[in-house]
């Protein structure tokens, strides 16, 4: 009896032990598998500047297409700062990122930080804006800007023309972040079509960073050097919406047509009521959305990829802004 016992204890001892093993390492897989689906890629967002509406879009859509897509993301602000996006990409390659959706601040300047996330096994896709060194990325997605500015210059030239009783019209220009290849590309697009018109004189032209209170200060200095402009081209619609501010000011409304330049919620409801005449409405859900794709196809072996993908820009004026809204075209 005694033998029995110590045996029956001896068994039991044994299977608990087994149990306690097997508990073990089935929570050993269990975390295994756990871990394994907690290590999905990881995509970072810099965004040149989260202080501007059209930004927030293409860096939140950004973000939600590479979550649906099963990547861990994380939104970058760079603050319209390149030393604050070096910083970023420090941090970026330090903390293990497969990819970057990347809206550069600077054409050139960027072009380093870029470089370096390659070196490092970074693949960098960039949104809106673009490098000057196409190696330093896989792909740029980029809206027509010069295509889009063609288009503006035309309405510009149409609608001026057809409002004016004096036979020279005179304009002023403000302009975005002159290290901005996107300023350049709608400046020359814009001025392809209206310089070729002798009667259209360019009074002044000064850098508005595409910021609104920015463009609003410089349009006050311009009203108060000029009294006799009669429209304003500004390189994006956050400074179109300062310079209308600026002209509401000085008790002008009316008097100086405003064309602005991205399609921005405010800038399309100002075009319905007849405070702005018109913008080239870019499309950055698209824009993002094809970034994230395209960085997942590359992350899962496919690395046939353009260069550059151009994205076509729409004139959006009084005549047919009820199809434009929320960033894009209207269901």
């Amino acid at each position: 009896m005694t033998t029995n016992y110590k045996l029956s204890y001896l068994s039991i001892v044994y299977i608990a032990f087994l149990a306690a093993a097997f508990s073990m390492l089935f929570s050993a897989l269990t975390s295994c598998g756990n871990r394994k689906d907690s290590q999905r890629g990881k995509m970072a967002v810099v965004i040149s500047t989260m202080n501007n509406s059209w930004f927030v879009v293409l860096g939140q859509t950004a973000k939600a297409k590479a979550e649906e897509l099963g990547y861990e993301v994380v939104i970058f602000d760079s603050q319209n700062n390149p030393s604050k996006e070096a910083e970023h990409f420090d941090n970026i390659i330090s903390s293990g990122y497969d990819a970057v959706l990347f809206n550069p601040t600077d054409a050139e300047g960027s072009t380093v930080n870029a470089k370096s996330a390659m070196r490092s096994g970074i693949a960098v896709f960039c949104m809106d804006r673009e490098l000057n060194d196409p190696e330093a990325c896989v792909t740029q997605i980029l809206s027509d800007n010069y295509s889009g500015c063609i288009a503006l210059g035309q309405y510009f030239v149409e609608k001026l023309s057809d409002q004016s009783h004096s036979n020279q019209i005179n304009y002023v220009e403000i302009l975005g972040i002159v290290g901005d290849n996107n300023t350049w590309a709608r400046s020359r697009g814009f001025h392809s079509v209206v310089d070729c018109f002798g009667n259209f004189h360019m009074l002044a032209q000064q850098t508005g960073e595409f910021d609104q209170n920015k463009a609003m200060e410089v349009m006050e200095s311009m009203m108060q050097a000029h009294h006799d402009i009669q429209a304003v081209f500004c390189g994006n619609d956050a400074m179109a919406m300062g310079a209308y501010q600026a002209i509401l000011g000085a008790g002008k409304a009316g008097e100086i047509k405003v064309f602005g330049f991205d399609g921005a919620n405010d800038a399309v409801e100002a075009i319905r009521e007849g405070k702005i005449e018109a913008t080239g409405m870019q499309f950055p859900k698209t824009i993002a959305a094809t970034a994230a794709s395209l960085a997942d196809k590359w992350l899962k072996g496919d690395k046939q990829q353009p260069h550059k993908l151009p994205v076509a820009v729409d004139l959006v004026t009084g005549g047919n802004v009820e199809h434009y809204g929320n960033f894009g075209i209207l269901d």
